[in-house]
């Protein structure tokens, strides 16, 4: 069975890019190569700094777009391996109004 895979690159302007695929290295190629996407190849160099493997592409799909609507600080959490604080960065919080 084939592997798929959720990446993440780092840009040279410091922003992440979260994307799927079905072969993650010639995905980073292309990346690297300006030919992965528009974003990406605005912001090359890239760099790979995380994976994740999947049985199944629609798997990875939809992990990707899970990661995508993260705030930044929990993609950093991810990536670093602090799983601890995935749910710290998850929760709102919310101000509680005077009614006076």
């Amino acid at each position: 069975m084939a592997n798929s895979y959720v990446y993440i690159l780092k840009c040279n302007d410091g922003s992440y890019y979260v994307g799927s695929t079905k072969d993650v290295g010639l995905r980073f190629w292309e990346h690297s190569n300006g030919e992965g996407c528009d974003y990406t190849a605005e912001r090359i160099p890239v760099h790979l700094i995380y994976v994740e493997i999947f049985t199944r592409i629609d798997y990875a799909f939809g992990r990707e777009h899970q990661i995508k609507r993260w705030s930044r600080k929990k993609k950093e959490a991810l990536i670093t391996g602090e799983i601890q604080d995935l749910q710290k960065f998850s929760k709102k919080k919310f101000k509680v109004k005077n009614s006076e």
